[in-house]
């Protein structure tokens, strides 16, 4: 039993579940002012006001899916939740979480608005624009096309093997936004709703293509069995942890998580540009305006400095806000509270030009892990087991 304990509780280096309880806090809170935003409101007899405020920022949204060129990809790079690579086992696995084994493939926002239906990946870009039977998904002779209050917003991943959307989430349907709405609801309403449609069916003339609802599991041991070692129709990378009380909320976020092993991921370790794992960890990290370069988080990790000689060698291509690529060397990172304050890090050269942000703190971390002490899928299975024995 002490050994199960103990495997069940392995922490690696990390200030997650502090920060899993932070996240959660904070709903409830704005789940509070929120409601108490709107009974003042009532109570100042302000019925007027609140339809405007409503309809602005569904206005907002709506305005967000219609734009064009670079507006577009700056707001649609802003638009995902982004898992955290999971460096600490959560507490409550088997009762607050659920499972699912990730499709490789691209991430991407799908659209459906107006008559078309377009899909753009993190970086914002363009992957395809379609034909679907998603709601005002396409034009067809039958029926007008709806207003631009009918619009749908899916968080998708795009498998070109056999090109298929497969939906991890729904964030809108028919104009009726769901971020506020926790995991469990949202995956109700995914599963209920998209049925409905034509979506799952074979591509056809007004449905380019196929869209598939992505198997979601309880976690607990039979889920996660089933999320890691079952035959699935898609190429598994990875396992993604989703907590069933989380809002749809963009950017990173600890109640979402991302596991891999070389069993269920061909890229557990990060390649180089030939396809080959290097010696030493590759990271990207973002240039700042006083020369420091640090990680995607809000706020950043900062990790490192470029030498002044190198930014005054090179004016016009070290800009703050460029990303470029370093190695982390022998002496590896230093850790502080369960995040590294630097590392030995060297710069490389530029990352690559479609990369939509540099590494966050949890994919740095969960690299270094891989390589000296990883969180393996026995760890997972023994906090699943752990929680079975206490709630016994």
């Amino acid at each position: 039993m002490a050994e199960l304990r103990h495997r069940a509780h392995k922490k690696v280096i990390s200030d997650q579940q502090r920060r899993r309880d932070v996240a959660l806090d904070r709903q409830k809170q704005q789940r509070r002012d929120l409601q108490l935003h709107f009974r003042q409101l009532a109570t100042a007899l302000e019925g007027q006001r609140v339809v405007e405020e409503e309809e602005e920022h569904e206005w907002g949204l709506a305005e967000g899916t219609r734009l064009q060129g670079k507006d577009a990809r700056k707001w649609f790079s802003g638009q995902f939740m982004l898992p955290e690579w999971l460096i600490d086992i959560p507490l409550g696995l088997q009762s607050d979480w659920y499972v699912m084994a990730r499709p490789a493939g691209k991430r991407c926002i799908v659209v459906s608005s107006r008559g078309t239906t377009v899909s753009r990946l993190r970086n914002g870009r363009v992957l395809h624009s379609f034909p679907s039977a998603l709601p005002s998904g396409a034009k067809v002779s039958s029926g007008p096309i709806q207003g631009s209050s009918s619009f749908t917003i899916l968080d998708c991943i795009f498998h070109e093997a056999d090109e298929t959307y497969y939906v991890l989430d729904i964030m809108c349907w028919r104009g009726y936004s769901l971020y506020d709405c926790n995991t469990e609801f949202r995956l109700f309403w995914r599963d209920s709703k998209i049925v409905e449609t034509d979506a799952l069916k074979p591509p056809s003339t007004h449905h380019r293509y196929r869209f598939s609802l992505l198997p979601v599991y309880e976690c607990n041991a039979k889920g996660l069995d089933a999320a890691y070692r079952e035959e699935q129709t898609f190429l598994r990378d990875g396992i993604l942890f989703y907590n069933r009380h989380a809002h749809y909320t963009v950017g990173y976020t600890p109640l979402a998580l991302l596991w891999k092993d070389s069993q269920c991921s061909q890229y557990l370790l990060d390649t180089d540009a030939k396809g080959e794992v290097p010696s030493l960890q590759q990271v990207v990290l973002e240039l700042k305006s006083d020369g420091t370069v640090g990680t995607s988080d809000d706020p950043s990790v900062i990790l490192g400095t470029m030498p002044r000689q190198v930014l005054e060698q090179n004016p016009t291509f070290l800009k703050p806000g460029t990303l470029l690529r370093f190695a982390i060397g022998t002496d590896g990172l230093k850790i502080v509270d369960g995040k590294p304050f630097a590392a030995d890090i060297h710069y490389q050269g530029p990352a690559n030009k479609y990369r939509p942000c540099a590494d966050s703190c949890t994919k740095i971390l969960f690299q270094y892990a891989a390589r000296h002490s990883p969180i393996n899928i026995s760890d997972i299975v023994a906090a699943i087991e752990n929680q079975d024995v206490e709630m016994q």
